[in-house]
């Protein structure tokens, strides 16, 4: 009879502590963690995703996801029809609105009028809550450029070229030069220009000179492909032909 009694009250602490996040969100009570949802989704709640700034958060999984409250609820009574809390079926517009809720500063600050978010480019298309694999940033791939190639396939051929910046070694990134959230600069480079962005590094090409090459002035990629090539030293041609594209007379050219 003991063993009996003191089996119901387990039981009866079980369900309690079980429904009680559901009770408390319904309530509009700020208790809900990511450790009440690891119950049922481990794979997506687990270790990795603890470690991370999302799961300190109050509310943590109630911050992104709706109806998280009213979903253990229908879970609990084993109602399958009750409300889904997933992302997935969102809109990269409602996608990027929930995370700019908090990541609406610093270089992100003009996302929404830049070219991934003129193009439907949702911020989970490129970075993962749950299952990321680079050190920072939460991104689905471990450099961000395996990231940028998913899409930018073209970049991806032209890093494999015989002179290209190191990016395939690893000792410079797509984010070296570009900045995925940008919505100012032109090319979503680093800097107000293309050549300011290669100024970063190459200081000794800035000048001022006393004879200067209009077109270097103008833009490095005039002469350059910053992306790879088959040419030395980026060359978007083979000299004398890079030359004789805009000096076409004066050197046996008709």
């Amino acid at each position: 009879m003991r063993h009996r009694t003191s089996c119901l009250l387990l039981a009866a602490v079980v369900i309690a502590v079980c429904a009680a996040p559901a009770a408390a969100q319904s309530a509009g009570s700020a208790t809900w963690s990511a450790s009440d949802c690891e119950t049922c989704h481990s794979t997506t709640v687990g270790p990795a995703f603890q470690r991370t700034k999302h799961a300190g958060l109050n509310q943590s999984c109630a911050t992104c996801h709706d109806d998280v409250a009213e979903h253990a609820k229908a879970q609990l009574a084993g109602d399958t029809n009750g409300p889904v809390p997933s992302l997935k079926k969102k809109s990269a517009t409602e996608v990027n609105a929930k995370c700019l809720g908090c990541h609406e500063n610093g270089a992100r600050t003009s996302f929404t009028s830049g070219t991934h978010a003129r193009r439907n480019v949702a911020c989970t298309s490129c970075h993962s809550v749950h299952s990321y694999k680079s050190k920072t940033a939460q991104l689905r791939t471990a450099r961000d450029p395996e990231t940028c190639f998913t899409c930018h396939q073209s970049y991806r051929a032209k890093a494999m070229r015989t002179s290209h910046h190191p990016v395939r070694e690893g000792k410079l990134q797509c984010s070296s030069c570009h900045n995925p959230h940008d919505g100012i600069n032109d090319k979503m480079t680093l800097r107000a220009s293309v050549n300011e962005t290669c100024y970063t590094c190459h200081a000794e090409k800035r000048g001022p000179f006393l004879y200067e090459h209009a077109p270097v002035r103008e833009n490095c990629v005039n002469c350059h492909d910053p992306h790879g090539s088959n040419h030395e030293r980026l060359l978007v041609a083979k000299q004398p032909f890079l030359c004789q594209r805009c000096h076409f007379s004066g050197h046996g050219i008709t």
